[in-house]
């Protein structure tokens, strides 16, 4: 596996192979993202570009998890920051004029769970 097939979901930070995340979906967010088997939605809610990673085996207990605000998610790869990356442009988002779309955090919200950029 190469590192440059790792993504990061821009709402929860875990990260995974590109391939997993279209053969399982994100373990915290699938139910309202919905990237299983779908490339578009991977591209619009992950992210290649982050900084550090945490691995967590007992998110419940952890104080990295604490620290992190990932209580109550999957045990996996977390990565410390997440940083969105515009497909139209292929660079970093200007937070001024672009940023994850309002549909995904509306999703997000709805879904009981608060959106940090």
């Amino acid at each position: 596996m190469s590192l440059r097939s790792l993504r990061a979901c821009m709402i929860c930070s875990i990260v995974q192979p590109q391939a997993k995340f279209s053969r399982e979906g994100c373990p915290n967010c699938e139910e309202f993202l919905e990237l299983r088997h779908n490339g578009d939605a991977i591209a619009e809610a992950t992210s290649s570009v982050f900084e550090g990673l945490i691995t967590l085996a007992d998110p419940e207990n952890s104080w990295v998890a604490k620290w992190q605000r990932l209580q109550g998610y999957a045990p996996g790869t977390y990565a410390v920051k997440v940083v969105g990356v515009s497909a139209k442009k292929g660079g970093p988002w200007n937070t001024d004029d672009e940023q994850l779309p309002e549909e995904v955090i509306a999703a997000a919200e709805n879904a009981g769970i608060k959106y940090i950029p």
